[in-house]
């Protein structure tokens, strides 16, 4: 038996070169896979740390944005401050309006504030009309019971 399991064995055995040949594809396959798997994180790491960049320069531009609308108040408090105003009225004429003298502006076709009607006068018609019509304050039993009595008493009249 050994001489027929001797004969299979070398029957089935590949040749030394294909096992190499096997041997080198699984090795490059593996290689192929890491090469894949190092270029995926690469690519993501290029990503991210330009989003990082991005998100650096944002932050710039909002500082600069903030110190700029500081600058900005900082103006205009300066521009509306008492000192400069009044030097802006002299400039256009206008002059220090003091509280011994009055300044009055004649201004055509105003009739004046109206008076506040708060309340009516008192004496005039006081008694609030009613809301509600006397016929929609009697109630239904009300109703009913005018109808039946109406309907047996004799002086009123008997049903036909």
């Amino acid at each position: 038996m050994t001489a027929i399991t001797h004969k299979l064995e070398q029957a089935y055995r590949q040749a030394p070169w294909r096992t190499q040949v096997q041997w080198s594809g699984m090795f490059l396959m593996v290689l192929i896979a890491f090469v894949m798997i190092g270029g995926l994180y690469l690519s993501i790491s290029a990503q991210a740390a330009t989003a990082g960049l991005d998100i650096q320069d944002l932050q710039v531009q909002k500082e600069e944005t903030t110190r700029r609308m500081a600058d900005l108040r900082n103006q205009l408090a300066h521009l509306t401050s008492d000192e400069v105003m009044e030097a802006r009225a002299k400039e256009l004429g206008y002059k220090l309006n003091r509280i011994d003298e009055p300044t009055y502006m004649i201004i055509p076709n105003y009739a004046g504030r109206e008076k506040a009607n708060l309340a009516p006068p008192p004496g005039l018609d006081m008694i609030p009309s009613p809301v509600l019509r006397p016929a929609y304050t009697q109630s239904l039993w009300e109703w009913l019971f005018q109808g039946v009595i109406s309907y047996t008493d004799p002086a009123i009249g008997v049903l036909p």
